[in-house]
């Protein structure tokens, strides 16, 4: 395990993003709202529980709105986006 130091020379891990459930999201984009980094994005969860893209026409097809994983190497492992989750739907990890 990696441990790095903060700017204040005190030790740190870097706890990073690894996935998101579905059947847990909410959608509520508080996670989106932290992250500066684009590591989140918003789609459809289908009647098949398909994860798929939002698109105006096919709107009566998506069952609920939830968050999914858009570039998961641009996480830097600062947990923000689990501080905010009221489910506690996202799974992490520490640096290898």
């Amino acid at each position: 395990m990696t441990a790095f130091l903060t700017r204040g020379g005190r030790d740190w891990v870097p706890d990073y993003l690894v996935s998101i459930d579905p059947g847990a999201c909410i959608g509520c984009g508080r996670c989106f709202k932290v992250c500066g980094r684009d590591v989140m994005t918003l789609k459809g969860l289908n009647e098949d529980g398909d994860i798929v893209d939002l698109d105006d026409e096919d709107d009566d097809e998506i069952e609920k709105r939830v968050m999914a994983m858009n570039d998961a190497d641009a996480c830097i492992g600062c947990g923000a986006c689990a501080r905010v989750c009221p489910t506690n739907c996202q799974t992490h990890a520490l640096a290898a």
